[in-house]
């Protein structure tokens, strides 16, 4: 019997959840406790899409693998409700790397997803696993379009300087108010409600959306109300440290239909409450609100089709922010 026999593939109950847990603490750094039990049942099993699925590798009673996929809806411009999921978080115990475990996790959990009717899978792959899922049937779509606005020269020097990854929790700051407190607010509705329909896919966004993504209070999601009030626009986002530097990443900017100027508003009030050395955000950028272009700094996004054999859409027919593939 070869070594990848030797694996059963199957998915995962509740019954796994402290063994990977303690996979995910092994292999991806994440600390054992509370903290991490809270983020994890919030992440895959509050999420009003639905609980996300996950699949385990076991090896003589041990988990040994683990891979699981966010659900995801988002709304198509002829009207279609698009059931997706992100490829998220995924582990292999140290001892059992090399014997494809990944590989048959994920090529399970296709199989799967694609018998429930899920109609594609989406992420934004680091460089060292991106070739992996192009072998599995990825395609790579293209780099989202990125934009800072930075705050003086010494902010300008610091970012440059910190290309490492951003730190998981948010800093404390007083801009704004917990975006927990904005979405309670019955006016978000309203705002929902004229929120201009993309020509491209976009995440249906509904409040239960909003307060989900948003509401995991350790992660510190802040949002600012235009002229404080909700119906008129909000913009959410979160201060991290970033090496040295101070990054506020915008995640969403909701504006009512022909309300361009609000947003424009919206991104300079972020970028000067919070003091940060720079703001960055994913999508069109707004050189009126001072965020430039920056090359070959956004995400790279790649696609499998699933249920949906549809090709891959083009990049500018997507409508994604950074709170749509922020890694957390």
């Amino acid at each position: 019997m070869s070594d990848v026999e030797a694996v059963d593939v199957r998915r995962a109950v509740a019954d796994d959840r402290a063994a990977v847990l303690d996979l995910l603490a092994l292999s991806l750094g994440w600390e054992r406790g509370p903290e991490f039990r809270d983020f994890f049942a919030w992440k895959h099993e509050q999420n009003p899409f639905g609980q996300s699925p996950g699949w385990v590798a076991v090896v003589e009673g041990r988990v040994v693998g683990f891979r699981t996929f966010l659900r995801w809806e988002f709304e198509h411009p002829d009207g279609r409700l698009r059931r997706a999921v992100r490829a998220v978080d995924t582990a292999t115990a140290p001892d059992q790397q090399g014997r494809g475990i990944f590989r048959r996790l994920t090529l399970a959990a296709i199989d799967d997803l694609r018998r429930e009717g899920v109609d594609f899978v989406f992420n934004t792959p680091n460089t060292k696993s991106r070739p992996g899922y192009l072998k599995m049937g990825w395609t790579q779509i293209g780099r989202l379009p990125a934009a800072a606005r930075v705050m003086g020269p010494g902010g300008a020097r610091r970012m440059l300087a910190s290309r490492v990854p951003a730190e998981r929790w948010s800093l404390p700051v007083a801009a704004g108010v917990p975006a927990t407190e904005l979405f309670a607010d019955a006016r978000v509705e309203t705002l929902l409600a004229h929120v201009r329909h993309a020509p491209g896919l976009r995440t249906a966004r509904t409040t239960a959306y909003l307060r989900w993504r948003y509401g995991h209070p350790p992660l510190g999601y802040r949002a600012i109300a235009a002229g404080g009030d909700p119906a008129s626009g909000l913009v959410v986002f979160r201060v991290r440290r970033r090496g040295k530097a101070t990054e506020v990443a915008v995640s969403d900017v909701l504006v009512p239909d022909g309300a361009a100027s609000t947003r424009v508003r919206l991104l300079r009030e972020v970028a000067r409450a919070t003091a940060a050395d720079y703001a960055i955000i994913v999508g069109t950028s707004s050189l009126r609100a001072r965020y430039v272009p920056i090359p070959r700094q956004g995400p790279i996004l790649t696609w499998r089709p699933l249920a949906d054999p549809s090709p891959p859409p083009h990049l500018h027919s997507l409508d994604l922010s950074l709170g749509d593939v922020e890694l957390f």
